[in-house]
């Protein structure tokens, strides 16, 4: 457990590490591209790799929705406010992304946004070694 902890916790600091450098360098900003047509095979080839082919679906899914799960009595309420809880995250993250075009075309936006996460992964590691 000890092993898994102090992993988790560097590798956290190793993402921060990343995050916080991205936010003191800049450069990054969104550039959408500015043709909205798609065609529906390639939308669903594209749902599939980004579902299927994501390591972290799996990771959440089965390891860490799983274990949580075995901690309550009725799984099958569990299962369905898990599965509500993502449809709506997935639904607001795809129409805030939206909404939140015109913010992050601006590399300021980009260096707060690195900087928020970086102070947030070293929180969380610094919970890990911590605790």
């Amino acid at each position: 457990e000890a092993a898994m902890r102090f992993g988790g916790a560097a590798f956290l600091i190793w993402c921060g590490w990343r995050n916080a450098v991205s936010a003191w360098r800049g450069g990054s900003a969104l550039e959408a591209a500015e043709d909205d047509q798609q065609t529906l095979s390639s939308a669903i080839l594209t749902l599939v790799a980004l579902s299927l082919l994501n390591p972290h679906v799996y990771l959440d899914t089965v390891v860490l929705i799983g274990s949580i799960s075995s901690q309550y009595d009725n799984r099958v309420a569990f299962g369905f406010g898990a599965v509500t809880a993502s449809m709506t995250f997935f639904f607001m993250l795809g129409y805030g992304a939206r909404l939140l075009r015109p913010l992050f075309a601006n590399p300021r936006a980009w260096h707060v946004l690195d900087a928020l996460i970086a102070v947030t992964m070293w929180a969380i590691a610094a919970k890990l070694i911590l605790s």
